[in-house]
């Protein structure tokens, strides 16, 4: 029997994330962030994720086995249909080997379904609590791409994995009172809020570039000109094809930052816009700042780490009025919400509002109603978490 460490001790934590770098999104953002503060308090973890397709090595990405000094560890992967960047990885009996071997307090799931339904299944077999991490809106993401297949039996759809999956966790935790909410309505059991994190140094309003500004407008370009911008994964779900209600404004300039499946189809749709690639670091945090207001087109987010992002940047922010977003923008203060249903409609003049006389209030509004965000402040609470399984779990590990 090993017995679990008191408070204070140090903690070893498995991280099981459904997807990992190279990826970049808001499931891996958040794991670094955590290893991060890990690793500064003096405790151990050790990553397990997806290895890379042959089409992502094909196109020369690579897997890291490091990050933030701690182990990551890949098992299987598939590519699945519709989704180009997106590898699925496999529950093989290596999840429960690693496991065995590493011997962790916890096993964090970060956003599970096929790999964390895995991991759920083999840290339960060896006795250890497990913390679930809701991030992606699961269910929506299923009919998005038509993935019903991966659910057997399908008779219990979506939401009957989501339920299986938590219920078996000592504890989920939820970025959004919207995600909690609709959690606890389709039947799972011992949910907490638990927001997401932002770097209020990196984005902030001073990092705002006239030079880029002015790149962006073009040569000769008219300086009066609004730049309204998205930042995301270019992919069917985050619905980008939306922003092309403003495309053929005079008095604005799009800015589309980041990249996925839908890029080509994109810009075909959208051949005003100014299509930047993903952007990371500094370079992210200026784009950001550098625009009069940021647009999220996505209703299936549950927290929203680009809008959160945006906010901390203080640009005045629209976004659909579903999930995460309702936690992040107060209606009419920091920008608004827009209904789903007609969203497209409502787009332009919510624009015009946002970037009329209100717009510096707004601006001042967004940033200061994301400071008390902090990543440090809440990987504090999640290690409170990760004690709280573990001192409440009085059953053996196995060894």
């Amino acid at each position: 029997m090993v017995v679990p460490p008191v408070n204070g001790q140090q903690l070893r934590i498995a991280i099981v994330a459904e997807s990992f770098l190279p990826q970049v999104n808001g499931v891996v953002n958040s794991v670094l962030r955590i290893l991060e503060h890990l690793r500064d308090q003096g405790h151990d973890a050790l990553v397990i994720a997806p290895a890379l397709t042959w089409r992502e090595r094909r196109a020369g990405s690579h897997a890291v086995t490091e990050a933030v000094g701690f182990p990551v560890v890949r098992v299987p992967a598939v590519q699945l249909p519709r989704i180009d960047s997106l590898p699925v990885g496999v529950p093989t009996p290596a999840v429960l080997r690693i496991l065995r071997r590493y011997r962790p307090d916890v096993v964090h799931l970060a956003s599970p379904f096929v790999l964390g339904a895995g991991a759920a299944a083999a840290a339960r077999i060896l006795r250890i609590p497990t913390v679930a991490v809701y991030q992606t809106d699961v269910p929506g993401f299923v009919d998005q791409y038509d993935l019903g297949f991966l659910i057997p039996p399908a008779r219990i759809g979506a939401w009957g994995v989501v339920r299986m999956i938590h219920n078996r966790a000592a504890l989920t935790l939820a970025p959004s009172h919207a995600t909690m909410r609709e959690l606890t309505s389709h039947g799972v059991r011992r949910v907490l809020y638990w927001p997401r994190g932002v770097d209020v140094d990196l984005f902030s309003p001073d990092r705002r570039k006239d030079a880029l500004r002015r790149a962006w407008l073009g040569e000769g370009g008219d300086a009066a000109r609004h730049l309204v911008g998205y930042v995301g994964r270019l992919a069917s779900e985050k619905n980008v094809q939306r922003l092309a209600a403003l495309a053929d404004r005079p008095d604005l300039q799009l800015v589309i930052v980041g990249d996925g499946p839908e890029r080509q189809q994109l810009e075909q749709l959208m051949p005003t816009a100014v299509f930047t690639g993903a952007l990371h670091g500094t370079e992210l945090a200026e784009a950001y700042a550098s625009l009069d207001v940021f647009v999220h087109t996505g209703e299936f987010e549950t927290f929203c780490q680009g809008l959160h992002e945006a906010l901390a940047s203080g640009v005045p922010s629209i976004a659909p009025a579903a999930g995460g977003p309702l936690d992040l923008i107060e209606d009419q203060v920091s920008g608004e919400l827009l209904e789903v249903s007609s969203f497209t409609r409502d787009l332009p003049g919510a624009v015009d509002r946002l970037t009329g006389p209100d717009h510096d209030r707004m601006a001042d509004a967004a940033r200061a109603g994301v400071l008390h965000r902090r990543w440090p402040e809440l990987c504090g609470e999640l290690v409170d978490v990760y004690r709280r399984v573990v001192s409440s779990d009085v059953t053996a590990r196995v060894v």
